[in-house]
């Protein structure tokens, strides 16, 4: 079964009693914005609890399917939806790295210090830095690159709603999917993919086909 906030309860109950009631009158009642309200309201009724009415508001109707997918949704891991991450070292030079960049059709470059992730540099990096003047045949990636333990991540295991929460929270294009290793005190990450904003994508019109 879906684990609803506390919040989500709330407007549950409100609407069960004032049905049809609008977002206004729902946000009235919370003492919430509008704004405040409107991610809850968008799980209620994606999940089936809610039905929106244009013009006449939210109404109570819980559809027995919902749990099922919302449950699917859920289990979809990381690992099954990424892709395969495009690498390189820390001492390309920037143009170089621009050039591959465009190449691999990608928005991020991940960078790799003996096997293990270190960075990341992204399209608007390289951007900020032509627009700076500085030379970019001389300038290794690692000095524009943005350093671990700043880079935001999953885990294989990880469900793929996580990462698409991720992405949109941080405004990134796409996540570096690691694998944990240990070596004596230090944690270092293992790069085994990427989850891109088109990876989630893909997912969303596949979930589309499939219902």
């Amino acid at each position: 079964m879906i684990k609803l906030s506390q919040r989500q309860k709330e407007i549950i109950d409100l609407v069960k009693e004032k049905q049809p009631i609008t977002s206004e009158q729902l946000a009235g009642k919370l003492n919430l914005t509008r704004a405040a309200l409107r991610p809850d309201l968008a799980i209620l009724t994606m999940t089936g609890i809610l039905e929106a009415k244009p013009k006449v508001g939210y109404i109570y109707s819980k559809k027995p399917s919902y749990s099922i997918l919302y449950d699917y949704i859920r289990n979809i891991k990381a690992k099954d939806i990424m892709s395969k991450p495009v690498v390189m070292d820390e001492e390309t030079k920037v143009y170089d790295a621009i050039v591959y960049l465009f190449l691999n059709d990608v928005g991020t470059l991940f960078i790799e210090n003996k096997g293990y992730l270190v960075g990341a540099v992204s399209r608007k990096d390289f951007l900020k830095t032509a627009i700076g003047g500085t030379d970019m045949h001389q300038v290794p990636t690692g000095v524009i690159m943005t350093r671990m333990p700043n880079i935001i991540w999953v885990e294989a295991g990880d469900s793929a709603y996580l990462a698409a929460k991720k992405i949109i929270e941080h405004e990134v294009d796409s996540l570096p999917v690691v694998e944990k290793v240990i070596e004596g005190s230090k944690e270092l990450y293992k790069i085994v993919g990427k989850i891109s904003k088109t990876n989630i994508t893909k997912l969303f019109v596949k979930l589309g086909n499939d219902v």
